[in-house]
């Protein structure tokens, strides 16, 4: 059965929530953000999710993940293969901003929030709690304005429930595992982790596109 676009963003969006609080309880004691790193991330991601909304019924979405699909294995595909990891040490908040912005934008149209902040990162020389502490609360607070808005305009309907009561339980097996295998992980291989996770997530988004 496929789902019309505003129901599968309806779907993952409350995935990536309830994973997430599951995910931070587990490791809640390596969670320690930084307002000064999260917040020019969130702030705009915000403002761009109610753009995301409003154009959900507009885009041709499949287009859309199309593009970011191409985008994230070529990115995925480029590093995971290189030796030496990519490296950004200066601060850049209006990058940051800019990031965050097309993500709040993409997370309401296609809950696809994770994508571009996942790259970004990943080219930051931080430890992989650094990382956590500005992905996940950015991705969670994204996808959290996306589903409200979604639940006003009635996405949450019998059809969206039922694929959720199926959906839930394998995302919180999942995430449990991945929190597992985060706290095994050094500084560097978890950023190349995040490499190679674009790589999946891209190619993941592809098979969704063409099948």
């Amino acid at each position: 059965m496929v789902l019309p676009p505003v129901s599968s963003v309806a779907i993952v969006s409350l995935l990536v929530i309830l994973t997430g609080l599951q995910s931070f309880w587990i490791a809640r004691d390596d969670f320690k953000p930084e307002k000064s790193t999260v917040l020019p991330f969130v702030l705009p991601g915000l403002l761009g999710v109610p753009i995301g909304v409003m154009l959900l019924d507009a885009i041709n979405v499949q287009a859309l993940r199309f593009c970011i699909a191409m985008l994230l294995i070529t990115y995925g595909a480029y590093f995971s293969f290189r030796a030496v990891l990519p490296s950004v040490t200066a601060r850049t908040p209006k990058l940051d901003a800019s990031v965050g912005l097309l993500s709040g934008v993409l997370g309401g149209m296609t809950s696809v929030s994770g994508a571009i902040p996942v790259m970004w990162l990943s080219m930051r020389p931080w430890t992989k709690g650094e990382i956590r502490a500005v992905l996940q609360p950015f991705n969670m607070l994204v996808l959290l304005a996306t589903a409200t808005l979604l639940f006003f305009k009635g996405a949450y309907n019998d059809m969206v429930l039922k694929a959720l009561l199926v959906t839930i339980p394998v995302a919180l097996i999942a995430s449990r595992f991945g929190v597992s295998v985060f706290k095994r992980l050094s500084d560097a291989l978890f950023r190349r982790l995040l490499i190679v996770l674009s790589l999946l997530m891209g190619l993941g988004l592809l098979l969704q596109v063409v099948s």
